[in-house]
């Protein structure tokens, strides 16, 4: 079948039409362009080329293409530019026309490529461990303590250690950057150390705890038997308390011997009787054959003539949640502090709502009637049915079968809402002063808009900043999104640069079936500023945490190679997850680069 030449004209004039419109956009944006750092200029230049490109309309054009066996520019986002380009002189001389060379300045193929590379190896440092993509690890506060377990994830693949400042403090933070340093140079590699900071983030307020209590439950076997309740008596000068742990008198606790039987009534007025089963050096082990709710100040006696009472000491109080299901209403208030639990009748029929409060409580001022609202990582979400005088209700409209609990300190969502809260709390300004001293990398949570660019910008400067540390703006609210090519380009004043894909806020912002084209809209749009993304949020989540990794996980390890860095959270298993993530992405770069699939034999042995 021979060559279409209508259709090869009309390509003509498409491509045409599109490489018109980005040189009207290159004029357009020329003074934006203009500030970027040197080593960012032509990848400034190109993302403003691209972002004209992905203004035009290209699917009826790729389809075409793909009919006649050219390309369909589909991954040609690095060096656009020079695609179309390329992709005209393929058509004309098709067409037999001669071309007019092109004197404007851009991307041959290739160049983005190396870009890319160039940038992800200033912010990550040069790749050590035989891979294209870095992997960068959340620190847990043990780190601080546990050499070995650092040592081991540097050992196991580990490129770039994550510090997160909303937990922990600086004197923890610096033991564990200590421990990382101290472990790069024993294994003779680079590790880079990351700290991110808080940001604005919007969530519960304050619940009033509960009493001093503790339950230690009696399990059901696999036959269904029910074995004994076990906890420990300690003494009650001990300062902090292990969940198994409940503390009495000293003198009283070492005249204790096995066998001994005890008696008392827990915080629900049933009596136990509750057997020493065991001495220890720090405590003495007990049974109790059913579930008993232990309490402070709750008496201990024994049948025994050489024992005493003796009351429990001291217990840490309960936190308390607020029970919601599907229908009930919640008081959300900007009460510092204010909370209440809901009341329900005997039929657990609700009396009361409960209510709770919103951090920053600005937020509560900016919300309308029928807005959607998300709580706890979208575990219970619900809509703005009224609004108060400092308070507004949510009606839930889902939770969990039975109700979800509410807990103090949990995420809220407002996909809907612009809230205009600024990217840097004073949190975030006061620990900003200890990462310039001690990181290689600042992560910036809840970046929204340029102005929240500059601010970081300003304020990095005013902190004498150096101009190696990196910075990770993480995307995970809609706003971001949509101001994404606003928010690159502002941030290409800074040499060192990179992006995290916060999957699980932004997800929520966006809606899960919007997550997917969102995901690769930004993935596209880094490409083609030649800046790395960071594939984040819950990779290997069920490993780190379970040690066995599920099927949708291999998957998304499998996507992540589209990525330059894959961030692993913290867990017991990390070092078994950074292990397998590694081997994983050895072989998942073998058959892709980036987006594009390669072809190596197939071998079925």
């Amino acid at each position: 079948m021979g060559i279409n030449k209508e259709q090869l004209q009309t390509i003509a004039l498409r491509i045409d039409e599109v490489i018109d419109l980005i040189q009207m956009e290159n004029m357009e944006n020329h003074a934006v362009l203009d500030e970027v750092c040197p080593s960012y200029k032509r990848s400034a230049q190109n993302l403003s080329h691209y972002a004209a490109f992905r203004s035009f309309d290209a699917r009826s054009m790729q389809k075409e293409l793909k009919h006649l066996g050219l390309t369909r520019l589909a991954n040609a986002e690095g060096n656009i530019l020079g695609s179309l380009l390329n992709l005209k002189e393929i058509v004309h001389s098709l067409l037999g026309n001669t071309v007019n060379e092109f004197d404007a300045e851009y991307l041959n193929i290739g160049d983005g490529k190396r870009l890319l590379q160039k940038h992800t190896d200033h912010l990550f440092g040069e790749r050590g461990h035989n891979r294209r993509v870095r992997i960068m690890v959340t620190q847990p506060s043990e780190a601080a303590i546990n050499y070995d377990l650092v040592l081991d994830m540097v050992k196991n693949g580990m490129d770039c250690a994550r510090v997160n400042c909303a937990h922990d403090d600086p004197e923890v933070w610096k033991k564990i950057i200590e421990n990382v340093r101290k472990a790069e140079k024993e294994c003779g590699t680079k590790v880079k150390v990351a700290m991110d900071l808080s940001g604005p983030k919007i969530r519960t307020g304050e619940i009033e705890k509960g009493p001093k209590v503790k339950r230690f439950k009696a399990p059901r076997d696999q036959n269904g038997e029910r074995r004994p309740a076990i906890f420990k008596l300690v003494t009650d000068s001990k300062n902090e308390l292990e969940p198994i742990e409940v503390p009495v008198a000293e003198f009283w606790l070492q005249q204790l011997q096995v066998g001994d039987v005890l008696r008392t009534k827990d915080f629900r007025g049933k009596s136990h009787q509750l057997k020493v089963v065991k001495l220890l050096e720090d405590g003495v082990m007990i049974e109790s054959p059913k579930t008993i709710y232990l309490e402070s100040g709750a008496v201990l006696k024994s049948k025994q003539q050489h024992l005493k009472k003796a009351e429990i000491g001291n217990l840490p109080q309960v936190e308390q949640s607020i029970l919601l299901r599907v229908g009930d209403l919640l008081t959300v208030t900007k009460e510092m502090g204010a909370s209440s639990l809901p009341k329900f009748d005997a039929k657990g029929n609700l009396l009361e709502q409960g209510m709770i409060s919103c951090i920053p409580s600005q937020i509560v001022e900016k919300v309308k009637v029928g807005d959607r609202i998300l709580f706890d990582d979208g575990k219970i979400s619900g809509e703005v049915e009224t609004l108060g005088l400092g308070t507004f209700q949510v009606r839930i409209t889902r939770a969990k079968e039975g109700g979800a609990m509410l807990k103090a300190e949990k995420g809220i969502n407002l996909p809907s809402l612009d809230l205009g809260i600024s990217g840097l709390t004073e949190k975030d300004r006061e620990d900003l002063r200890f990462v310039v001293q001690h990181a290689d990398i600042v992560n910036v949570s809840y970046v929204n808009s340029e102005a929240d660019v500059v601010e970081l910008l300003n304020a990095l400067e005013h902190l004498g900043a150096k101009p190696e540390l990196g910075i990770i703006l993480k995307i995970e609210t809609q706003s971001a999104y949509k101001n994404l090519i606003g928010i690159l380009l502002t941030a290409m004043k800074r040499k060192h640069l990179g992006v995290m894909i916060a999957r699980g806020d932004l997800a929520l912002e966006v809606g899960w079936k919007s997550m997917g084209m969102v995901q690769e809209g930004i993935l596209s749009f880094c490409s083609a500023a030649h800046i790395p993304v960071v594939w984040a949020t819950q990779v290997l989540e069920g490993m780190a945490k379970k040690g066995l990794p599920s099927r949708s996980e291999i998957t998304d390890i499998t996507n992540s190679v589209q990525a330059e860095c894959v961030m692993l959270n913290k867990g017991p298993y990390i070092n078994k997850a950074i292990s397998f993530l590694h081997e994983v992405l050895l072989n998942s770069e073998s058959s892709h680069d980036k987006k594009e699939i390669m072809l190596p034999i197939m071998k079925w042995d």
